[in-house]
């Protein structure tokens, strides 16, 4: 089917906004030629793309199937032009990244400094997901790597993982609500005793400690889930539970939280960086991955 390439992109810009008024500013075309383009790339698929009321657009299920294959194709073809308008030089581009807000906040930060500092003509953009989204991020060409913790469910083929440091997780609790535990070593099962915090079901850290838990055929409740880290060690801190968080993000509250000892090791996990595998890195990308060596599995993730 030869559909003209002016018709996808029309189609996309009033996909993403969800608006024929706004398509067309974008496109700096006329309201009626983009409702034009859109009736004209219905009849050519014989299917409706849109829902179309006076107070709002929605796309049909044939549309919201064709958005997820226009979009990454349209991203794509402005990752092209972004690379070819570098000019095999980092006195412009852009460096397109997505990241969880706790790895932002206490990994990348410094990097982030130091990238800014030495290319300040490289536009730095950064999208916050959680690490399981991110991976959606990457796989639509929204961004063009992540930063992501490992083991991660939506890893899949075709993709190239650097790791990139270790870390461990730990309970966390305050010395001023549950200073009894400080010198004691629990099990898994005593803990649970104690209310738990810890992330939302949609992480990376849910999954691992929900498996975590299977693995010694016990049931993990847990009395509170948020979407962030910080708010997890603020709630520990004023005694509503014991905290599960990364290790790396606790260096800051450890005058009045400690962590609790386990009779078992928690596995160990990583940070990791992704890509693409066969689709080229900007050269901005490539000189940001550069200030991470690449680390070992651990033997037993």
């Amino acid at each position: 089917m030869d559909i003209n390439y002016e018709l996808y992109k029309v189609f996309y810009h009033v996909a993403v906004s969800l608006s024929f008024s706004e398509a067309s500013k974008k496109l700096y075309i006329s309201q009626s030629a983009v409702s034009q383009s859109i009736k004209v790339l219905e009849q050519k698929l014989n299917q409706p793309l849109f829902i179309r009321s006076m107070k709002k657009v929605q796309l049909t299920p044939e549309g919201e199937i064709l958005l997820r294959h226009v979009e990454p194709a349209m991203n794509l073809i402005r990752r092209g032009e972004a690379q070819i308008m570098e000019a095999h030089a980092l006195g412009g581009g852009q460096l397109r990244m997505g990241a969880s807000d706790t790895i932002c906040r206490y990994f990348l930060v410094p990097y982030l400094n130091r990238f800014h500092r030495e290319y300040p003509g490289v536009h730095i953009k950064v999208t916050n997901r959680t690490s399981i989204k991110c991976v959606d991020l990457l796989e639509s060409g929204s961004v063009d790597l992540i930063f992501t913790n490992y083991p991660n469910s939506r890893l899949g083929h075709g993709l190239h993982i650097r790791h990139i440091r270790k870390f461990h997780d730990c309970f966390i609790a305050s010395r001023k609500y549950y200073g009894e535990l400080e010198q004691k070593t629990l099990s898994l099962k005593e803990l649970l005793e104690y209310p738990i915090l810890m992330l939302g079901r949609n992480s990376t850290t849910s999954e691992f400690v929900h498996s975590m838990f299977q693995q010694h055929q016990l049931d993990l409740v847990p009395e509170i889930e948020l979407s962030s880290n910080d708010l997890l060690l603020d709630l520990a801190s004023i005694g509503l539970g014991i905290a599960f968080v990364p290790d790396f993000c606790v260096t800051q509250k450890l005058e009045e939280l400690f962590p609790i000892q386990l009779e078992s090791t928690l596995p160990e996990r990583l940070l990791s960086i992704v890509h693409k595998e066969q689709l080229p890195l900007s050269n901005a990308a490539r000189q940001f991955m550069d200030y991470f060596p690449e680390v070992p599995l651990p033997r037993n993730p």
